[in-house]
């Protein structure tokens, strides 16, 4: 059974174009805080009804990938029912049924495991809220 639980909000500003901000150094520093070389899961979330989190790789053009398929998947246009906020806003509200708001890693000692390639990102194609709050729990024994 795990014996340590620690969560922490980290506050980012994605601006005011759709985003994908890499959360991977953000999570390892707060892993090197709270885990202290041990074992457990880092549960990553996004409280917000408009953005998700994904693991991907970054700075090679994926980010720009994603952001082109989602807006080929979920086009910012009139079509959507919620009508409140910036022109095609609704898609927004179904982004995160196709990048969920959370995800759980593996830690081992005290480290995010990851591929050599994967990042942890924040996805965000809400134009009209430029602020989000992560919150980063770390379960581990």
């Amino acid at each position: 059974m795990a014996d340590t639980f620690t969560t922490r909000v980290v506050d980012v500003t994605t601006g005011s174009s759709q985003a994908v901000h890499d959360l991977t150094e953000a999570c390892a520093s707060f892993l090197r805080e709270v885990a202290r070389g041990r074992d457990g899961l880092l549960n990553v979330f996004v409280p917000h009804a408009t953005a998700g989190v994904a693991v991907i790789e970054t700075g090679s053009g994926s980010d720009d990938d994603l952001l082109a398929a989602l807006g080929d998947l979920l086009p910012a246009d009139d079509r959507w029912r919620h009508r409140h906020g910036s022109p095609g806003h609704g898609r927004d509200h179904v982004l995160p049924a196709f990048v969920a708001p959370h995800a759980t890693f593996p830690v081992i000692g005290g480290r995010l495991e990851l591929g050599t390639w994967q990042s942890v990102v924040l996805v965000d194609t809400n134009v009209d809220n430029v602020n989000r709050r992560v919150r980063l729990s770390f379960l581990g024994g």
